[in-house]
């Protein structure tokens, strides 16, 4: 099926070969999308596909992205797909943060089960794909620390040499170590995301390294499956929502193109509603749709939350994110600090563990649900982007309230889990736990 990029500017909407190395429109700079000549039209003969295929031992079978390779038909063979078994996240209920949000049900699809650990594998495995098949040997990133964790780790497999760059000081060392054992070359950079991501543009053009930043359209189309998958977990059937945290909006942008490919080829019958949530530091995209002008993104020079992997003030995905919140007839929301936290405790006391800008999918949900903008009786799936060990500081300096805010002030632990210092001595230990019955 023959593939194209295709330019996301209304006014431009050139076309070029998905073999240029390119990220964006060489004609006007705009972002730049996969466009397919003929997504299949069979949906109940991809149905039975994609369900067969969960039994097969095929390595590209085995994998959650390439498993519905018929809807990111990119490569003109599969010989540069690599795999880490990426994908297969599972759907989890989540009754106690279902009543937290005033929710009679609430879901959550934890790509924190993915190789490295967030849903950044997703895209990661098709970015990689289409740098080997463009012959390229280095690839790079900017990251607060999960697109280098799984930047690193494909790049391995490949056989590639990863260069990543991170703001200095401003990375959890749970996501910075991946990088290191993986391998990859990693500079500190003492800038913040926006100001490396420009300067990494520059030098990828200028020593031949492909990037594999949300930029790329080819992260998108393996992001994508996210939600491929979820629909399939879930026979099919749509929810009302699909809650997403928002930083640089790849991922909005690549569920809202899912959604809208899903719907014309008959594999669901309308779309869910996309919210995207944002930390109140670093919420331009916020300030766009609360903005009466939503030409131009009001970017933040200098956003500040303790959810690392959202703290991004100037994200390159937006006008794709915009559109796709539109399409879907979405919202989008910020959440403060405090409520990033207490969101985060509530999703472990379900059993479930997530890093910091995860746990803003649920404070989001809990300020629409009270808003009225969600229905308490409304089908949400919240999407959990890393797991619990991304960032191990944050989990025990809120137990044990020494969590700080950007600026210093000290977050409440409102539902603090404090460890408990006890003596070598059995009677005073039965006698504390009778008491905690």
């Amino acid at each position: 099926m023959p593939a194209e990029l295709l330019c996301f500017e209304h006014e431009c909407r050139a076309r070029h070969s998905v073999t240029e190395l390119i990220y964006t429109c060489p004609r006007c700079g705009g972002l730049l999308e996969c466009i397919y000549s003929g997504l299949p039209t069979e949906p109940e003969r991809l149905k039975r596909l994609w369900r067969e295929r969960r039994l097969s031992n095929l390595p590209l079978d085995r994998s959650g992205v390439w498993r519905y390779r018929e809807l990111i038909p990119f490569l003109d063979t599969f010989e540069h797909a690599i795999s880490l078994q990426e994908g297969n996240t599972p759907l989890l209920d989540a009754p106690q943060a279902a009543r937290y949000a005033g929710l009679q049900r609430l879901t959550f699809k934890h790509q924190g089960f993915n190789p490295t650990g967030s849903f950044k594998d997703n895209g990661m495995t098709c970015g990689v794909a289409q740098a080997l098949r463009l012959g390229m040997r280095r690839v790079a990133c900017v990251s607060t620390g999960n697109t280098s964790a799984s930047m690193a780790a494909y790049a391995a497999v490949a056989g590639l040499q990863a260069i990543i760059f991170v703001p200095h000081g401003n990375i959890s060392f749970g996501k910075l170590a991946q990088a290191l054992e993986y391998g990859a070359l990693t500079l500190q950079v003492e800038a913040n995301f926006d100001r490396i991501l420009a300067l990494v543009r520059q030098l990828a053009e200028r020593l031949g390294i492909y990037l594999l930043n949300s930029i790329n359209p080819f992260r998108i189309e393996g992001q994508k499956t996210i939600v491929v998958e979820l629909m399939d977990q879930r026979d099919w059937q749509p929810p009302d929502w699909i809650v997403v945290p928002g930083g640089n909006l790849g991922n909005t942008a690549a569920f809202g193109k899912a959604l809208r490919e899903m719907v014309a080829t008959g594999l669901i019958r309308q779309s869910p509603r996309l919210a995207v949530i944002q930390a109140e530091g670093a919420a331009p995209f916020y300030q766009l749709w609360r903005s009466a002008d939503r030409d131009r993104l009001p970017r933040v020079e200098e956003p500040e939350t303790l959810a690392t992997a959202i703290r991004i003030g100037d994200p390159v995905s937006w006008p794709k994110a915009l559109y796709e919140v539109e399409c879907s007839r979405g919202v989008v929301e910020a959440v403060s600090e405090q409520e990033i936290a207490d969101a985060k405790a509530q999703i472990g006391r379900c059993g479930i563990g997530c890093e910091p800008a995860s746990a803003a999918t649920l404070a989001g949900v809990r300020k629409l649900v009270a808003s009225g903008v969600i229905a308490r009786d409304a089908d949400v799936v919240a999407v959990l982007t890393g797991n619990l060990m991304k960032d191990p500081d944050y989990v025990y300096k809120y137990h044990t309230g020494q969590l700080e805010a950007p600026g210093g002030a000290k977050l409440v632990s409102t539902y603090a889990n404090r460890p408990v210092v006890v003596p070598p001595d059995p009677d005073r230990i039965a006698e504390m736990l009778e008491e905690r019955r």
